[in-house]
């Protein structure tokens, strides 16, 4: 039998907290939003499943994979092969759009108020939803932009003509809103030549991910100054300020989940 007291008592508290929020941004002079991977996980951007098994499954055949993360952590035999595996990983995860509008209905929720978001999030959902870029802090990166793997110096790439060039040379199609689409009887491969391997322009070494894993992070200016609003936005701002914490876990609770 269902317990009819524990759904009414959960109901109740979420109905509650609904309408707390609802006032307090009636309330809020300005919001922050703080933006974790939970929120991209509502939004539809999984790992597992069926979402992996689409875009991944030759790799699934061959190494046993069962989520993006396992297979981005293997250590593959040879670049072009690392390459295969990530241009995939960053074209589904930053290019496509996020299967549900969660971003979408964040942003109309908002609309009309002065709001600025901070996110360890590093998918661009914030921007393609259009929230305004002069409003956001990527702390964590951006699949994105690539960076010397050095590094030898401070600047970042934007890479989607790259990315889109090595998915193209797999045997993928791309549709015009950007879904990946496998030919019918194609074979896809597991490799990318060699002469589109991404390298430094500057020294001639490989690029890579421009995300933080490591002190070769690349802060570049962008980011330092959308780190400068953020604090003017803190300071200068009057009245009630609402924080409002969404899909912030414990990964890095120094950013977002302490401060707030």
């Amino acid at each position: 039998m269902f317990s009819r007291k524990s759904i009414t008592r959960s109901t109740g508290t979420y109905s509650d907290n609904v309408e707390r929020l609802k006032r307090a941004l009636a309330d809020a002079g300005s919001v922050v939003i703080g933006a974790g991977a939970g929120l991209s996980t509502s939004a539809g951007f999984v790992y597992n499943g069926e979402r992996f098994e689409k875009y991944f499954f030759d790799f699934t055949e061959k190494y046993r994979f069962t989520d993006m993360y396992s297979g981005g952590f293997y250590p593959y035999p040879k670049q072009e092969e690392f390459w295969a595996y990530w241009i995939r990983y960053i074209w589904v995860n930053r290019y496509m759009n996020a299967p549900k509008p969660v971003y979408d209905e964040l942003l109309d929720v908002i609309r009309g108020k002065d709001y600025f978001v901070i996110t360890t999030n590093v998918d661009h959902c914030f921007q393609k939803a259009g929230f305004d870029k002069k409003r956001l802090f990527y702390t964590q990166g951006d699949y994105g932009l690539f960076q010397c793997s050095e590094p030898c110096h401070n600047k970042t790439y934007e890479n989607e003509n790259m990315i889109r060039a090595m998915v193209l040379a797999q045997g993928w199609e791309i549709r015009d809103d950007n879904e990946l689409i496998m030919p019918e009887g194609a074979t896809l491969k597991m490799t990318i030549p060699t002469e589109l391997l991404p390298v430094c322009p500057v020294c001639g070494k490989p690029l890579t991910m421009n995300l933080r894993s490591d002190d070769k992070f690349v802060e570049n200016e962008g980011w330092h100054e959308a780190a400068k609003r953020y604090d003017v936005f803190l300071r200068t701002r009057g009245g009630r300020m609402l924080f409002l914490e969404l899909g912030v876990g414990y990964n890095t609770p120094v950013i977002i989940k302490y401060p707030f």
